[in-house]
């Protein structure tokens, strides 16, 4: 499958779990940090950074490397940002007040 011109390949079930896993520990980190150093952070914020770092993650096992050139950003880019999207989208339908 091509997205933009880029070949994905599709990763193994062990790949995903590494993956995950490392994203998790990341993400874990940049909480620490952003704690400890004061600045705010919500359950909002704090879900989509754990969004962007899973994708990022992810996305070496697709295939998509940002190392690669513009096509491989701009696909990298293209799908975090439906992420978000669809992350934002939920958040807001959720989150909204319920209708008596």
């Amino acid at each position: 499958m091509k997205i933009l011109g880029v070949e994905l390949s599709k990763p193994t079930f062990n790949q995903v779990t590494a993956s995950a896993v490392m994203a998790a520990g990341l993400w874990m980190a940049i909480v620490a940090i952003l704690r400890t150093s004061g600045q705010p952070l919500d359950r909002v914020d704090a879900g989509a950074a754990l969004l962007v770092i899973f994708w990022g993650c992810v996305c070496v096992r697709l295939g998509i490397r940002v190392d690669r050139g513009p096509r491989h950003l701009a696909v990298n880019l293209l799908c975090a940002g439906v992420l978000l999207a669809i992350y934002q989208f939920v958040v807001m339908l959720f989150s909204a007040a319920p209708v008596v």
